[in-house]
């Protein structure tokens, strides 16, 4: 239902010098109801009421109040692009969440791209802004008024409209009515907007702190593997061996030759045991970055994958250590993705910082795949697929697993490719100096909505 012309922009658009005697008044409506009207708003608003009860409630009480015949609130959505029905008098409340409008369609959205108010006193359809929704039953309501809700910064977020079934005639103080009417609504959709927001990331950071104990309670679990079935395994063998050694010496006669076989075997089996316990050491925290350095610690790693030509162009980026580390691990992973499943022979490396954030790149030249394959680990939502050819799609438990630990650092991980074409995997963290604590999670923000004053 929507439709009209700009205030001042149709011969009998009801400004306050247009000869009605109205003396200012809303059609009918005293100085005193205006009051009324106002003050049952801050009541309503006030109320503690969620958004579309809240809006809903307006809606009827500005109908009653002015004598209109409907009323309808819609609301800017966070991106700015879209407005979208949240309160109406009946029967139309049921369409509430239902009936969209983009910023310029129709005459809502030419208030909301304008800042401007609109009044159309009869034939919307000869409006070349107009456009007829069915469910809204325009050609029941002959004439209207729109004002924009904006808050005391100029701010826009919704669009506020009342129609009549007989033509009308809106003045200059019926626009300024409702446009204060608009003004105590638009305060409390922020609010109600914020409230929701903090609420959001009181819940995300609670679903953070989860994620956390989750993923140490993993570390741990896989640490303790580790040690049962590595090295403590070498070292009870060890001890056997070492055992065998002392009773081969003990022995009447001596053996010399079996105790210094027990004792070899018991040699190698320390040596592995203590390389485990370096890989389970480095698997907390690669050594490495004490020793060289993020940026020398990706060519070393490069170097490591003899059998891929790897690139390392690498900023000397001196971070946090858990930031350090996350970056080295998503390297790492990547890499090991690379040599497993692309096919590849060429491999790029490349860590910058841009606008406050470390950005890893790691870029193949292998058989590519379809995104698809992975459904949502790759980001993309599409239904898994077999790889197409020969393309072989990285393991979805490693990209998840690179995923969330960007997640936890209030980062994101963004994985391309196409068949044919290479993979590109992508970590962008925000950038933490040492000895500064990261920033979390990302958390839901708070919106800003676009600012359009009126003109």
């Amino acid at each position: 239902m929507t439709g009209g012309h700009p205030a001042g922009g149709h011969p009998n658009d009801g400004h306050p010098n247009d000869g009605h005697p109205n003396d200012g008044h809303l059609n009918g409506v005293d100085a005193e109801r205006e009051a009324q009207l106002l003050f049952q708003v801050i009541n309503t608003i006030s109320a503690g009421l969620d958004l579309d009860r809240m809006l809903q409630g307006v809606a009827t009480l500005v109908t009653e109040t002015t004598a209109t015949d409907v009323c309808f609130v819609h609301l800017l959505d966070e991106k700015g692009r879209v407005l979208r029905l949240h309160g109406a008098t009946p029967p139309f409340d049921v369409l509430a969440g239902e009936i969209e409008l983009a910023v310029g369609e129709g005459v809502s959205g030419w208030v909301a791209e304008h800042g401007e108010p609109v009044v159309i006193l009869d034939d919307k359809a000869a409006d070349p802004r107009y456009r007829y929704i069915p469910a809204l039953r325009g050609e029941e309501f002959t004439s209207m008024l729109s004002v924009p809700i904006v808050t005391p910064l100029g701010h826009l977020v919704g669009v506020l409209n009342v129609h009549t079934r007989a033509r009308r005639e809106f003045t200059g103080a019926d626009v300024e009515l409702l446009r204060s009417v608009a003004g105590l609504v638009a305060g409390a959709i922020e609010n109600a907007r914020l409230h929701r927001r903090l609420a959001e990331r009181e819940e995300a950071l609670e679903s953070f702190a989860e994620r956390i104990v989750e993923w140490q309670e993993r570390e741990s679990r896989r640490l303790a593997g580790e040690i049962h079935d590595g090295i403590s395994q070498r070292i009870v063998s060890l001890f056997f061996h070492l055992s065998a050694a002392a009773d081969a010496i003990a022995a009447e006669p001596a053996d010399p030759a079996v105790a210094a076989e027990q004792v070899g075997r018991a040699q190698e089996l320390a040596a592995a045991a203590l390389d485990e316990t370096r890989s389970a050491i480095a698997g907390l925290r690669p050594p490495v970055l004490d020793d060289l350095g993020l940026a020398a610690s990706l060519e070393s790693l490069g170097h490591s994958f003899p059998g891929l030509n790897v690139r390392v162009e690498a900023d000397d980026l001196r971070m946090s250590g858990h930031v350090e580390t996350a970056v080295y691990r998503t390297a790492q992973e990547a890499l090991q993705n690379v040599a497993k499943h692309a096919g590849a022979e060429s491999v790029r490396i490349r860590l910058s910082r841009h606008a406050g954030r470390a950005v890893l790149e790691v870029s193949d030249d292998g058989t590519g795949f379809d995104p698809g394959t992975l459904g949502g680990v790759a980001g993309s939502g599409q239904t898994p697929q077999r790889p197409a050819g020969n393309a072989v799609a990285p393991t979805g438990l490693g990209l998840a697993g690179m995923r969330e630990r960007a997640e936890l650092l209030g980062g994101n991980l963004e994985l391309t490719s196409a068949p044919g074409r290479g993979t590109t995997v992508r970590l962008a963290v925000p950038f933490t100096p040492p000895g500064e604590p990261g920033p979390g999670p990302a958390l839901p923000g708070i919106p800003g909505w676009p600012a359009h004053r009126p003109r």
